[in-house]
């Protein structure tokens, strides 16, 4: 069940008279920060597939701020694009370069690396089909980059969304790629000359709106799972670990992410389903909601029971509403350094003293007992927290998080696409004793960062807002 009203019509492009092409899906998922220059401090990711390059209109971009030890400054940046020396390609209008980005050491030198897509790339084979773009790190950065073509003979929106793991050497190192047309696969081992081991294409599960890997059943090599786009299910799209048609998953769903929150060695699979059903009682919850399957020796088996996540969890603030999107965005990593790995929800159209201003949920791992405890909540209402909320900000379209000052406690990375105009902004929680903290957090906008258009720029990255 979409929500294209007014306020998702701004975001999907209808600013100042121009309309922009009409697209079936979104890209989903923000990178992880990296260190790409090799000196200590993982750098951030602030994507944005909305600027202008050249005169080109959403050519799309992609803003790295530099870690230090006093953490991130908009002075410390490099802004990357197709024109960039180095990069393949050329900025060109509607490509949305930056739309879905991934980190990981994928030649294995020491370097964070970074995977890129522009999900509307013209190529030789058609309008839109897409391309895939590593930036190789190195000393001085990320300064050379090369494709992943996908094997795909009329690929369609490749790139949809990204996700890279590295658990060791040689095939335990993956990019795994969703596009319109099924999802790419990639195995090392890779090279800064765009080699790697193998790929494989998989179309028997098209129409995906989310990729991600984790080592499921504990033999240290990265596991696929994907979400489709809505396909007639209550809520949501497929999921599938397994790509067959039967072997969907037990539940839907339109965004997910891996990590171990149970501390048992295997990673778990959650999925954000941010739909409601249509028809009380049908599968779904009102107001969104989040499902988690837990790993094991044997993988995720289709017949798994989730369990289900939402505002009305005992434990987990605020109450559910009609329409406050609770899963539109998702992250799982540990923020509060207890060796479980906590989810990052992104409900981003909840209402609080404006409507639709958005709100980010943390939900932390548990070695036992039921998710939902200790819980807790960041918006740009909470004390400390630069801004205010105002109408369809959209807070909490995407989420990320990442030590970048090399204190050991992770930064959270919460962006809004809408805010200022749709230029978009990201805020940046610094990691606290036990967990992120707004005491201190920073707001990058977009004109912090040297990107001046006035409309439009998505920084931050436009998640699921194109179809929630």
């Amino acid at each position: 069940m979409g929500r294209w009203g007014t306020s998702a019509l701004v975001v999907a492009g209808l600013i100042a008279g121009t309309l922009l092409p009409a697209v079936p899906a979104a890209a989903v998922h923000g990178a992880a920060p990296g260190d790409f220059n090799g000196d200590g401090y993982r750098d951030a990711v602030l994507p944005a597939p909305g600027a202008n390059v050249s005169g080109k209109e959403a050519a799309g971009a992609v803003v790295v701020l530099y870690g230090s030890a006093s953490g991130l400054s908009a002075t410390r940046r490099k802004t990357v694009t197709q024109n960039t020396s180095g990069v393949p390609g050329t900025a060109e209008a509607y490509d949305r370069f930056g739309a879905a980005t991934a980190t990981a050491d994928l030649n294995r030198d020491g370097y964070a690396d970074l995977v890129v897509s522009s999900p509307y790339e013209d190529t030789d084979t058609g309008a839109n089909a897409g391309a895939v773009t590593v930036l190789w790190g190195g000393r001085s950065g990320l300064t050379s980059g090369t494709n992943l073509p996908t094997p795909a003979n009329n690929p369609n929106s490749y790139g949809l969304d990204v996700a890279a793991l590295s658990t060791g050497a040689g095939t335990r190192t993956r990019v795994a790629v969703a596009g319109w047309d099924g999802s790419v696969e990639f195995t090392g081992p890779f090279t800064r000359a765009g080699r790697y081991g193998s790929v494989t294409v998989n179309e028997n599960t098209a129409s995906l709106e989310s990729a991600t890997l984790g080592d499921f059943d504990g033999d240290a090599v990265p596991d696929p799972a994907v979400a489709t786009s809505r396909n007639g299910n209550p809520t949501g799209g497929s999921l599938y670990t397994t790509f067959a048609y039967g072997e969907e998953l037990r539940g839907d769903g339109l965004i997910v992410a891996a990590g171990d929150l149970n501390g048992d060695g295997y990673a778990d699979l959650v999925a954000g389903d941010p739909d409601e059903p249509e028809v009380a009682g049908a599968d779904g919850a009102l107001g969104g909601r989040v499902l988690v399957w837990y790993g094991s020796a044997s993988g995720i088996s289709k017949d798994a029971v989730p369990v289900q996540l939402t505002q009305n969890t005992a434990g987990v603030p605020g109450a559910s509403e009609s329409g406050d999107a609770f899963g539109g965005a998702l992250a799982v990593a540990d923020l509060n350094r207890d060796g479980l790995a906590d989810i990052v929800i992104g409900s981003p159209y909840e209402d609080l003293a404006k409507s639709r201003a958005g709100q980010v949920t943390v939900v932390p791992g548990r070695r036992t007992g039921e998710l939902g405890t200790g819980a807790y909540t960041f918006s740009q209402d909470t004390a400390g927290v630069p801004g205010a909320s105002e109408t369809d900000d959209f807070f909490g379209t995407t989420v990320s998080a990442g030590d970048v000052n090399r204190d050991g406690r992770p930064e959270l990375f919460v962006g809004a696409a809408n805010e200022n105009n749709s230029t978009g902004a990201v805020w940046v929680f610094p990691g606290g004793s036990s967990r992120p903290t707004a005491t201190g957090s920073r707001l990058f906008t977009a004109s912090s960062v040297g990107l001046t258009q006035q409309h439009s720029t998505d920084l931050g990255g436009n998640g699921l807002l194109w179809v929630i």
